[in-house]
């Protein structure tokens, strides 16, 4: 990964204007919002720029409100949560461009905080537009992406802003950079990837990806059972995509080529129908009824698959091992969470997960805390383990 320059190559912050793209595409109920986690991942930025003296001033989406102004979809919204999360009143303006932004930055003393409106209300924003891109530069003398989560996305906030002022890198970007280079770009070996969830073709590209880079690849979710099934076992009623065997086979002639162990399941827990507690049983993974569906990996799988982490110098997790939202579907992934996070504790293991259902399980194991970093990225953290160049990262190297 190219060397990226962050907020501690900035000479002079104090009475600057600086753009800081922010994730604040928060879940909002009843006008109020109801998980501020992305609030907290910027705010040592938002923060330690103002203290610093900056004139910070923050730039966002909401929702897709596709280039056009949506009374719920209006950043105004989250201000009363970014005002309980950073413990000042921020400024809100609204509008990202013309007289609103210019006349509230203009307003501005150091240190102030203030919230430009929802950037997507302006078709230019996603359409990367080089007008809108200089409107929004009018406003800033430095720009600072602190949102990982949209720099899979070549948008003027997150990409083409760069072009315009001296860009860096926010504190939350720094720290998912440098998390994803110790988990992928040049990890400590041995490292396993853990990859589970529905379907085999939502992670062609990830899968194809990690059997280059890693040196054991365990394999969870439904979509093992597009591997298993293409193997010529029979998986019952599972969820699989059997179209998709000769891709199952292809992949794993390229692990075995490169040198990666693929790691499947040994047993599974199996029932009839797909609901809490439903009657299940264990059984070996050549030995699934007819009329069945493997809803979780059993405990031999389990026992296998911690083997490997416990042999790890580096985990890299993105999806789970079953049907964890559903007990007693949620044993496999749990267990594997726990060890993992102990072997993290013990300075034995680098981890690093990330993606939506990933972080709800490790959440739901009571361990993501005892991670070495939790990406909250989603599109972009997928991307990255895709090993795709991320524009709005790329853009800020010191090379670019």
């Amino acid at each position: 990964m190219p060397a990226f320059k962050t907020i501690d190559d900035i000479s002079t912050p104090a009475g600057k204007r600086v753009l800081v793209r922010v994730d604040l595409n928060v879940p909002v109920a009843d006008g109020k919002v109801t998980d501020k986690t992305r609030i907290e991942r910027v705010a040592p930025t938002i923060l330690e720029l103002s203290k610093k003296g900056a004139k910070v001033i923050l730039l966002a989406h909401f929702g897709r409100p596709k280039g056009e102004p949506v009374a719920d979809m209006s950043l105004s919204l989250i201000v009363p949560a970014i005002n309980e999360v950073l413990g000042t009143k921020i400024l809100f303006a609204a509008d990202c461009i013309g007289p609103d932004a210019e006349k509230a930055v203009a307003s501005m003393k150091d240190g102030d905080i203030l919230l430009l409106e929802n950037t997507r209300f302006h078709k230019g924003e996603e359409k990367n537009d080089a007008e809108f891109t200089e409107a929004l530069a009018a406003n800033g003398d430095i720009y600072v992406n602190d949102a990982f989560s949209a720099a899979h996305r070549a948008h003027a906030s997150t990409e083409g802003l760069a072009h315009h002022l001296p860009a860096y890198a926010g504190r939350t970007m720094q720290a998912e950079l440098e998390a994803l280079e110790k988990g992928l770009g040049a990890p400590v070996r041995p490292t396993v990837a853990i990859v589970g969830g529905a379907k085999v073709s939502t992670k062609i590209d990830l899968l194809q990806n990690l059997v280059k880079k890693v040196d054991a690849l365990v394999i969870g979710g439904g979509m093992a059972n597009t591997f298993i099934a293409a193997k010529g076992i029979n998986v019952g009623k599972s969820l699989c995509e059997h179209d998709l065997g000769d891709l199952a086979r292809t992949i794993m002639t390229e692990a075995e080529s490169a040198g990666c162990a693929i790691v499947l399941p040994i047993d599974a827990v199996v029932a009839r129908e797909f609901k809490a507690n439903a009657a299940n049983e264990t059984v070996a993974i050549d030995a699934i009824p007819a009329d069945a569906m493997a809803l979780d990996v059993g405990p031999k799988s389990v026992e296998a698959i911690n083997e490997w982490i416990g042999k790890a110098s580096t985990l890299v997790w993105n999806g789970p091992l079953g049907a964890f939202e559903i007990t007693p579907f949620d044993a496999a992934t749990v267990s594997a969470a726990k060890f993992a996070a102990a072997q993290t504790k013990a300075g034995k293991l680098t981890s690093v997960a990330g993606g939506g259902d990933t972080v709800a399980a490790l959440n739901h194991a009571g361990v993501a805390d005892d991670f070495t970093y939790i990406s909250t990225a989603g599109g972009a953290f997928l991307e990255w383990m895709e090993g795709k160049e991320l524009p709005g990262v790329t853009v800020l190297s010191k090379t670019a």
